[in-house]
């Protein structure tokens, strides 16, 4: 189970209420205006304006608990700085590629790890990352023309975005080859029933392939003894069905990943 539900929240033009001073309030501000948001430093003005978050930055404890109870109780969401027990949600570090961007959080434990973590992607991840988003948006219609149907759709971009593939996510030369994909010989994984004998309960032990295999399929088929953990990583929509020991996999469109036990 995870601990918080990641969400990424467009508040461009929209009031945000952000209170308090120094150094903590200021970067509040400045992550606001990064978004588009538009500062309230007043609490019942925003309110008023119709806020839907506010950040709070007092030094005065008593200010804070005052603050977040009053915001909260008018319905907003509400981030304390340095208060996790108050926040109804954190600021996570992002790794800015526009339009990608990669939030890592850790639920308020420690906003230090979240930085390093960041600091490491950014030098795996080539600035290109968004740049082939942006080709990707501008080939929407001609994905959906060349495989109108949504199973295939996604399978075929799968087989490309997956490691080694014609676009590689990290592969600095991938937003220019997303025409000539498009136009040329890309193909989707194939539809039909791929089987997983695990190694051990840990999903660390899967390979990248099953990993891939997992990240693509449209019905996920376990035996009961397989850990949630391992299903976790597969797609959160991939439909789900369980199998006895032994049994086959269920009949079904597209792309069935069976999940067995050893």
């Amino acid at each position: 189970m995870i601990a918080n539900l990641p969400l990424f929240h467009r508040i461009a033009a929209q009031p945000v209420i952000v209170l308090g001073a120094g150094e903590a309030a200021e970067a509040k501000r400045r992550l606001v205006e990064r978004a588009g948001g538009e500062i309230v430093e007043n609490l019942q003005e925003g309110i008023d304006r119709g806020a839907r978050l506010a950040f709070i930055a007092h030094d005065d404890d008593t200010s804070v608990q005052a603050d977040a109870i009053r915001a909260r109780c008018a319905g907003l969401l509400v981030n304390v700085t340095d208060r996790p027990e108050l926040c109804d949600f954190t600021v996570p570090s992002v790794l800015d590629r526009a339009p990608v961007l990669i939030a890592i959080g850790t639920g308020g434990a420690s906003a230090g790890l979240a930085k390093q973590l960041r600091l490491r992607l950014e030098r795996l991840l080539p600035p290109s990352l968004g740049a082939l988003a942006d080709a990707l948006y501008a080939a929407r219609e001609g994905l959906r023309a060349r495989w109108p149907n949504a199973g295939e759709r996604r399978r075929a971009l799968d087989a490309a975005l997956g490691e080694g593939g014609p676009l590689d996510p990290l592969a600095e030369e991938s937003a220019d080859r997303v025409a000539t994909w498009l136009a040329g010989e890309a193909k989707p994984l194939q539809a039909g029933t791929l089987e997983i004998t695990l190694r051990s309960p840990d999903p660390e032990d899967l390979t990248l392939r099953q990993m891939r295999w997992l990240g693509a399929a449209d019905l996920i088929a376990s035996e009961p003894d397989v850990p949630q953990a391992i299903l976790d990583r597969a797609r959160a929509d991939a439909s789900r069905a369980e199998i006895g020991a032994g049994e086959p996999a269920p009949h079904a469109a597209g792309l069935i990943l069976v999940l067995r036990t050893a």
